[in-house]
């Protein structure tokens, strides 16, 4: 795929910005919404920031001086009014590791991820749903096989991955929602000819896109009203994604699951825990031996840091 589609597809949902919400739904618990009744609109933002230190002199059992930085920036705005119900959400994540002695620092965070979308109820918690989600990364990515060595993983776009999704949303509260989509499109895109030229991320070697067409199903869970005392500054989310790509080996499930569990403690200070596990078969990982195959991807990231909601 040429530079300029994507770019066009990028300035299209660049159009939605100025009511853009519903942060991706592993963070929509941080953020506060103000309601205008009138207009149906709920909007809101979070701005975070993790830091965290190591330093270590002298120390007889060994370790690494460090210091870690994860800055998180999310804009939604969700509007409900009679039958109908639009969901829109920017999210932007970033992280970096530098530790003493070593040549190069190392992103542990890295995300773009732009979501919309639109229901019309058909009867009773049931709504028509169209889904467009565009999910990329700022920075390059490399793997480290020695502190003075490295080769690069990933790159800006590359992987960038579009999907596009029509199905029905079922929301049986207002802390569930289900989305199945039996008609979605995918594009997994790679805008690094060295990249293309391995076959990075599934994509034919040589190529810089790949189309998918398949089944889609979207889960969500979110709730910070509970009840008991000891759950009640507690905020938990979880999703999980599941692609099936009808064309070829729709056995092979695509698994992308994330879980947020945010304690606050303060109005400034907070607590996150949060998980991702992805399964795709079409991506190689290659182990300690020289061994690619595909592997289960599992990140976690603890902070105790700042956040500013507006």
């Amino acid at each position: 795929m040429k530079l300029k589609p994507i770019i066009t597809i990028i300035l299209l949902l660049s159009f939605f910005y100025p009511s853009f919400g519903q942060i991706t739904d592993a963070e929509k618990t941080l953020k506060t919404q103000s309601a205008d009744t009138t207009k149906g609109w709920k909007k809101g933002a979070v701005i975070g920031l993790n830091l965290s230190q190591t330093s270590l002199t002298n120390w007889a059992a060994g370790g690494q001086s460090s210091k870690a930085v994860t800055g998180l920036f999310s804009v939604f705005a969700n509007y409900k009014k009679g039958k109908n119900a639009w969901d829109n959400s920017l999210d932007i994540g970033y992280g970096i590791l530098k530790q003493d002695g070593a040549i190069y620092n190392k992103k542990t965070d890295d995300k773009i991820d732009l979501l919309s979308k639109y229901g019309r109820e058909a009867f009773k918690n049931f709504y028509y749903a169209a889904l467009l989600n565009f999910k990329t990364q700022m920075d390059v990515g490399y793997n480290y096989p020695t502190d003075s060595t490295r080769t690069k993983i990933s790159n800006r776009f590359a992987p960038a991955y579009i999907i596009g999704a029509l199905g029905i949303d079922y929301k049986p509260n207002a802390y569930l929602s289900i989305f199945a989509a039996p008609l979605t499109g995918k594009i997994t895109i790679i805008n690094d000819q060295s990249l293309a030229d391995v076959g990075a991320f599934g994509v034919e070697k040589g190529k810089k896109s790949k189309s998918e067409f398949g089944g889609y199903i979207r889960m969500i869970y979110s709730r910070k009203d509970f009840k008991k005392e000891f759950m009640k500054n507690i905020s938990f989310t979880t999703k999980i994604d599941l692609f099936s790509n009808y064309l070829k080996d729709p056995q092979n499930i695509v698994i992308n699951w994330e879980t947020l569990i945010a304690l606050k403690i303060n109005k400034y200070i907070s607590v996150n825990f949060n998980t991702q596990l992805i399964y795709d078969d079409k991506i190689k990982i290659v182990n300690d031996k020289n061994e690619a195959k595909p592997r289960v991807q599992f990140k976690e990231l603890l902070g105790v840091g700042f956040s500013y909601k507006f």
